[in-house]
């Protein structure tokens, strides 16, 4: 309220007083403010953000893919990070806190840690020990893989260890 009452004051003097206090709400710098003021009121009243939502999407995923690994020259052409214009635009946002990898079974859908480890076919495919112990409970021993169909012994696994 005092700062409404300070303006409607101005009405009563011109825009050359030499009073402190109200000289200051005929500067130029003043229209900008209002200005402002206006688009914050609009943008409230309509329900939009002043932030175009094309940036705050894309804000948003570069800094769920940004990690200090991005920045380095081996970095994969793959990650949009790897080109100067979204690495520029993601300078000021902070890294994705998550800096391992998680390996999640194609089978379960489970994630493989200690507790469920991930086990090695013969062809190379990864699955996690939950899924193949079921599999081979079931199948006499013998595992199938899911995607190539490839069938072998449940004692035919290796382990694999991750760093």
């Amino acid at each position: 309220m005092k700062e409404l009452q300070r303006v409607f004051v101005t009405v009563a003097y011109k825009s050359t007083t030499e009073c402190a206090t109200y000289k200051v709400l005929f500067e130029p710098k003043q229209w900008d403010y209002l200005v402002d003021q206006f688009k914050q009121e609009f943008c409230k009243l309509y329900g939009m953000t002043l932030e175009p939502l094309l940036n705050i999407y894309l804000q948003a995923g570069l800094s769920a893919l940004k990690t200090p690994y991005c920045y380095d020259d081996d970095c994969t052409k793959e990650d949009p990070l790897s080109q100067e214009g979204f690495r520029k635009l993601a300078q000021p946002l902070p890294y994705s806190k998550q800096h391992h990898s998680k390996l999640v079974c194609y089978i379960t859908k489970e994630l493989m840690d200690t507790e469920n480890p991930p086990q090695v076919l013969p062809n190379g495919y990864v699955y996690s020990s939950k899924a193949l112990e079921e599999m081979a409970r079931k199948n006499d021993g013998k595992i199938t893989c899911p995607r190539t169909g490839l069938v072998c012994n449940y004692t035919d696994l290796v382990k694999a260890y991750i760093s």
